[in-house]
């Protein structure tokens, strides 16, 4: 990183008016501070409570070369342990989920109690004269920090990070459309995983805010009639927003009310009533009055959403699905894309059924929009790698004129409900926003 310094000064002023230099898509020097500067001090998504539900219930998850156990314990509580033995280094548990008590290292059989206590240490008096020699009162390392939001459990390594509903701030507002659909919660299933040859920053963009992709890159969808939108280009009637730490895109929906424009969407009416039940009023009348629908969203730095309504095929039954995807770095040019099927816990049977129906054909790792933008994505991160891209800044500045000012002004409070800043029709704020984020960290000692 010696005499990196300059090169890391242009990245960050080029991206604070809009113009984006094309190499840090494919750039080792900036993936190594990326690993140091931001992935060591944001809140990363690691699961959801419902993948836990019982005592005694694990899964393991990375946080880039970081292995953590995420476990229910057998008093309930979540916890989030290193996934690594304190004794000579081996990872403690291999199996990706399951359901136990106890944790053993299957190196010197070394034993850690779901809490993440060491409970048991083979030869004990013998090899180390008992308590004297090394005391057993030690714990697995529990990371840094743990917080949850509407079951969504997060992680930060550095033990000073603001609190994560701080972190978090208005962006929650949206995340409840998403997350909290009911008092009952959200259920998921997965993750799926596969890797792509792409850089994990395009994914994260491209769900924040790029509504102006749709109508080319998904056209050949538009055709056979999966969108429940009869036009790609009815995006551009929609608003973007950005409160915080994430923002995301809108349809607009048909004139009604707020229950009607549900049911325009998918959703049975005994859902929409649960909806009624938890959603504020601010959040309802967004949909019932104002006419936007979440769609697609991006929580800073990888964490996104999807809320889409395709048609069934050969039907015109309209079923919405949630997706909650992250996008976790492998280097500079590889991303993980761990996808997770999202439901309310208390939706009809058949609802989930098709739902997941939905989901697989749009947004699993062969749905028609997944392979439609992964083309995009590994074509940029392969041509970003190349010499050239270090000569060419990339204009990231739709939505404003030459002296800065908007092409068309933000939207009123009576028009949008929600809290940030919302805007109707194409723009690239959300993507500005989002990597000026991801600049403030990489400049930040």
């Amino acid at each position: 990183m010696t005499g990196y310094a300059d090169v890391l000064s242009d990245v960050v002023a080029n991206v604070g008016r809009g113009m984006i230099p094309a190499h840090i898509y494919n750039d080792a020097d900036l993936f190594a501070l990326e690993k140091d500067r931001l992935f060591s001090r944001a809140w990363v998504f690691v699961a959801h409570e419902s993948e836990i539900p019982q005592d005694g219930d694990y899964v393991v998850r990375r946080m880039l070369e970081d292995s953590f156990i995420i476990t229910r314990d057998s008093g309930g509580a979540v916890r989030a342990l290193f996934n690594m033995c304190l004794h000579r280094g081996m990872q403690v548990c291999r199996a990706e989920m399951g359901n136990a008590s106890n944790f053993r290292c299957p190196y010197h059989g070394w034993t850690y109690r779901n809490d993440g206590r060491l409970t048991g240490l083979p030869f004990h008096r013998e090899a180390y004269g008992g308590d004297d020699g090394f005391a057993k009162e030690q714990t697995l390392l529990p990371a840094p920090k743990m917080a949850s939001y509407n079951g969504l459990i997060f992680l930060n390594m550095d033990p000073a990070a603001e609190p994560l509903e701080g972190f978090l701030g208005d962006f929650r507002f949206y995340l409840d459309f998403y997350t909290r659909q009911s008092s009952h919660g959200l259920e998921v299933r997965g993750p799926q995983r596969w890797r792509i040859k792409a850089n994990w920053k395009i994914g994260a963009e491209n769900f924040a805010g790029d509504m102006y992709h749709t109508p080319h890159t998904h056209a050949s969808i538009v055709d056979i009639g999966l969108f429940r939108e009869p036009r790609a280009q009815k995006r551009k009637d929609g608003a973007t927003y950005w409160a915080r730490c994430g923002g995301g895109t809108t349809y607009k929906l048909p004139p009604g009310g707020f229950a009607e424009r549900l049911r325009y969407v998918g959703y049975p009416d005994e859902m929409i009533a649960r909806m009624q039940g938890v959603w504020n009023p601010a959040q309802q009348q967004l949909v019932g009055e104002d006419g936007f629908m979440i769609s697609a969203a991006t929580c800073f730095p990888n964490l996104s959403f999807v809320h889409n309504w395709p048609k069934l095929p050969n039907s015109d039954q309209v079923l919405p699905f949630i997706s909650i995807r992250q996008w976790q770095p492998i280097s500079a040019n590889e991303t993980e894309v761990c996808s997770w099927f999202a439901v309310d816990a208390a939706a009809p049977p058949q609802f989930k059924k098709d739902s997941y129906k939905a989901y697989l054909m749009c947004f699993g790792s062969t749905g028609m929009f997944e392979q439609d933008d992964v083309e995009n994505w590994v074509s940029l991160t392969t041509t970003a790698g190349g010499s050239m891209a270090r000569r060419l800044l990339l204009n990231s500045r739709m939505g404003l004129l030459a002296d800065d000012s908007p092409v068309i002004d933000d939207l009123p409070a009576e028009l949008f409900h929600g809290p940030g800043r919302a805007q109707v029709g194409y723009n690239e704020y959300n993507q500005r926003a989002l990597l000026k984020m991801w600049a403030q960290h990489l400049a930040a000692s």
